[in-house]
């Protein structure tokens, strides 16, 4: 059954923001039977794992280990909500694998949508020193679970796309175990199950599925789960077109978690078909969410510049959701790069308290199509 047919978003969960209040409210009344609390996090907030299924193939997962990436939390919300009013897809899948999901793993940072933990540990960057509070839930588990497949469910920026001209919706990685980048067993069946979602979905957003750059972290965790064995796929939600709120993305990382979660149901650690994960393309690096062009700056000589701005995600105590805030990126000759969003100001007037964009601040500028008196 093609799972994009029976898509539905989770109404418990309409905005990109989740806090760690709703998703402990929302699990213990609809998942009681299937959540256990692993341990809490530095401000003392419970993090939950939901066990399900009855297969041999046994997977473990995890969402927002960064607290400003909640698309992952949404897939898993989302698929399980598709499971309730289509049971025969959550047979399909459950009979052949045992899952092991840990909800929000850093939700101390996703209560302030902050990459870091309270203590400004960025987590995936914390497998040898084990300095937060958190992460040595998610790796004793991980050691001590005798899983098959890892699923290391992240969010990257508006800045990648697949070709230069298309967003890198998603993005998927079977990490490096080395820094020789060596293509080794274990990457094979990660390599394996990616080449098994890009082939359900290259169709579905054509164009819009990268391979993340295979970089060998020493102190990551993906890559230190495949040195130790483990078959650890990444995902990355990217940017899908005029939608900061990433609906789209919502969507389409739903539907390839279910295809992921097919994929090692079926292949029950084969490499079948891994060499197609190297015919998808790499991200490249290309965009800035606006450009303004061919911007003339209120100077005593002649400057004309661009502009590059990108969008800072903040949270706002007490909001529904996040709030987008433009900031300046950079200022010059931005021809390599391209904008989503691309303002032609040749003809205008830039207004403005100061008479230049100032970098890594917020967006205090207008360009007026006259000048005023």
């Amino acid at each position: 059954m093609a799972i994009e047919n029976f898509y539905r978003q989770n109404p418990n969960f309409p905005h990109r923001y989740i806090s760690s209040q709703n998703l402990k409210k929302f699990l213990q009344e609809n998942l009681s039977g299937y959540i256990s609390e692993i341990g809490t996090s530095y401000l003392g907030k419970p993090i939950y794992m939901m066990s399900m299924g009855k297969g041999e193939t046994k997977v473990l997962a995890w969402s927002q280990m960064h607290g400003n990436e909640s698309n992952a939390t949404h897939a898993m919300l989302d698929l399980l909500e598709i499971f309730k009013h289509s049971p025969e897809l959550k047979e399909e899948i459950f009979s052949k694998i045992t899952l092991d999901f840990i909800f929000m793993l850093n939700p101390d940072g996703s209560d302030k949508w902050t990459r870091r933990n309270a203590l400004d540990i960025d987590m995936n960057r914390d497998y040898l020193k084990l300095s937060s509070k958190e992460f040595p839930f998610l790796k004793n588990i991980a050691e001590k679970g005798k899983y098959h497949y890892a699923l290391n469910l992240h969010e990257q920026r508006t800045i990648f796309t697949t070709d230069g001209l298309h967003p890198a919706t998603l993005s998927f990685l079977a990490p490096a175990e080395n820094f020789e980048r060596e293509v080794t067993e274990t990457r094979k069946k990660a390599m394996a199950v990616i080449s098994a979602i890009y082939g359900q979905m290259k169709d579905l957003i054509p164009n819009q599925i990268a391979r993340y750059n295979d970089e060998f972290y020493p102190t990551s965790t993906g890559d230190n789960f495949t040195k130790m064995g483990l078959p650890t796929v990444l995902f990355e939600g990217g940017h899908f077109p005029d939608d900061y709120q990433r609906n789209g993305t919502r969507k389409y990382y739903t539907i390839a978690l279910f295809y992921g979660l097919k994929a090692v149901s079926e292949l029950k650690g084969s490499t079948q078909k891994f060499e197609n994960y190297f015919t998808i393309p790499e991200n490249q690096e290309t965009h800035y969410d606006i450009i303004y062009r061919n911007v003339k700056l209120n100077t005593d000589f002649e400057c004309i510049l661009d502009v590059a701005v990108q969008y800072r995600e903040i949270y706002h105590e007490g909001d529904e959701d996040i709030s987008f805030v433009p900031m300046v990126m950079e200022v010059g000759d931005c021809g390599k790069k391209k904008g989503w969003k691309e303002i032609d100001c040749t003809g205008k007037y830039f207004k403005s308290a100061r008479k230049y964009p100032k970098l890594d601040a917020e967006v205090d500028f207008e360009i007026l199509d006259s000048p005023e008196n």
